[in-house]
């Protein structure tokens, strides 16, 4: 029987999250609510009541969509914690919807979507392109999304 068994393939390296105490959690940190990984913009502490715990009140925005979320936990429970990565990279051309993008390392990447034209990131993105202008974009990693989340001047060669 031992032959016939399979075991499922797990990633190996870091995990995409991990836990911490809903009391240690600070406004502007990261906290996964409903699966998504979210930063927490607003944070209220009810008193302890007859039977039990005291409760934290977490209201905060979704890293790559805005959407709002809210979640209520006890302050002595662990909440998942996302691991969020902020890289930069130069901005070489945009073809067919993807940016083409360079680290500081000289490692080009072409897989990164270009945000909404109907939004202020894309259409400031396009006004720079099209006027040849050097920049670098920030792109925001968690849970295995990964999405540009802002623009910056070069700063160019040191």
């Amino acid at each position: 029987m031992a032959d016939e068994e399979q075991f499922e393939s797990t990633s190996s390296g870091a995990s995409a999250t991990y836990p911490k105490q809903c009391s240690a959690l600070r406004k502007n940190e990261f906290v996964v609510i409903k699966g998504r990984p979210t930063k927490i913009v607003e944070m209220s502490t009810s008193k302890t009541g007859k039977h039990g715990h005291a409760k934290v009140h977490i209201v905060a925005l979704d890293v790559f969509s805005g959407k709002k979320f809210e979640d209520i936990c006890p302050s002595t429970h662990n909440m998942e914690v996302p691991v969020v990565t902020r890289n930069e990279y130069t901005v070489l051309s945009a073809e067919d919807g993807f940016l083409s993008l360079m680290d500081e390392q000289g490692a080009c990447r072409e897989d990164l979507k270009v945000p909404d034209k109907g939004s202020d990131l894309g259409k400031e993105i396009d006004t720079k392109l099209e006027a040849g202008e050097p920049f670098m974009v920030t792109v925001l990693k968690a849970m295995g999304e990964e999405c540009v989340i802002a623009t910056k001047q070069d700063r160019g060669d040191k």
